[in-house]
């Protein structure tokens, strides 16, 4: 597990790939920017485990399963209220086509990458998780990338932002050509 700027690196990092690659201009830079607080999604159970005894950090919820599930119970939530809001407000004339598999498409992108952070850097301070479970349930971790590596965190952070900021600049170079 990363630290928090590492989680929220490796959603920038994710959402910004798949975002440049599903939809146009401001439309991409809606998608990252809609997906970006869910790649703490997994975390919640750092909260539930203070409600709930038996809730374990990187368990249930760090896994493919209650991502899927919660991207599509918040992504639908996203796509009936919040997207069409985006839509009216900075995508005019966007393609998000979709608008529920616009917001599903988001949380979840956000939330698997978490789950590859997570599989990057356990097990250094906290259990490796278990990311395909009930289908798989071996642990999975690499150990790349330490917790508290400034270097890994920071870096993963800063990569996501560079990646935003070109798809920021190719934005804003083709909505100039157009009005140009």
């Amino acid at each position: 597990m990363v630290d928090i700027i590492g989680h929220i690196g490796m959603g920038l990092i994710w959402l910004t790939i798949v975002g440049w690659l599903a939809y146009d201009g401001r439309t991409a830079l809606g998608f990252v920017a809609l997906g970006i607080p869910f790649s703490l999604l997994p975390d919640i159970d750092l909260w539930l485990s203070r409600a709930f005894a038996g809730v374990k950090h990187h368990g249930v919820v760090h896994t493919v399963l209650f991502v899927s599930v919660a991207a599509v119970v918040i992504g639908a939530i996203l796509g009936k209220w919040v997207v069409p809001w985006l839509q009216r407000r900075y995508l005019s004339g966007s393609g998000v086509g979709n608008q529920y598999a616009y917001g599903i498409g988001a949380v979840w992108v956000a939330g698997l990458a978490h789950l590859s952070a997570d599989i990057l850097s356990a097990p250094d301070i906290a259990d490796s998780i278990e990311p395909f479970w009930p289908i798989y349930r071996q642990s999975l971790g690499i150990d790349v990338l330490w917790y508290n590596s400034p270097l890994a965190n920071w870096g993963l952070f800063l990569t996501g932002l560079v990646l935003t900021a070109v798809l920021w600049w190719q934005v804003n170079d083709s909505d100039s050509a157009v009005t140009a």
